[in-house]
């Protein structure tokens, strides 16, 4: 079941329940608090397995006809069930529904880390396209990709 959350508090609760349960993608504490804390203020949608959180995406505005997912996470063990798709699904919708014409995401390029490979894979499987790789907007060692999809 997917639900929008309202509450700052409640966002940021969730948000660190899954991200700190995620290493490989947010091991970075600093990175990782900026995220927590930045999703008090976003359109917030969690998935539950019966009443527990397991995942949720947070979505920024960047434009007047651009949204961003600006962070997601499903745990780990609910990997590859359909959540994922759940969560983007909603999001979509509510983007639509919003009137925003684009729907953009960031992750690490291609090829360079296992764990972001499967993310760019579910990103692909979702619809979007390749937009722009920025090599250092992060830092070398983690080019950043843009991916987007058109929402007409």
């Amino acid at each position: 079941m997917v639900k929008e959350i309202t509450q700052a508090d409640e966002k940021q609760r969730i948000a660190r329940k899954v991200l700190e349960a995620l290493p490989a993608w947010f091991g970075i504490e600093e990175s990782r608090e900026e995220y927590i804390s930045e999703c008090a203020n976003l359109t917030f949608f969690a998935a539950y397995d019966d009443k527990n959180p397991i995942g949720f995406i947070a979505l920024k505005e960047t434009g007047k006809d651009t949204i961003e997912v600006y962070v997601t996470g499903i745990l780990k063990e609910y990997h590859r069930k359909g959540i994922g798709r759940e969560l983007f699904e909603k999001t979509k919708a509510v983007a639509k529904k919003q009137g925003y014409s684009f729907i953009q995401v960031k992750t690490v390029k291609m090829g360079i880390h296992d764990e972001y490979d499967k993310t760019n894979l579910f990103y692909r499987a979702m619809g979007f396209k390749e937009f722009e790789v920025f090599p250092t907007l992060w830092d070398k060692a983690n080019p950043c990709q843009v991916y987007v999809m058109a929402l007409n």
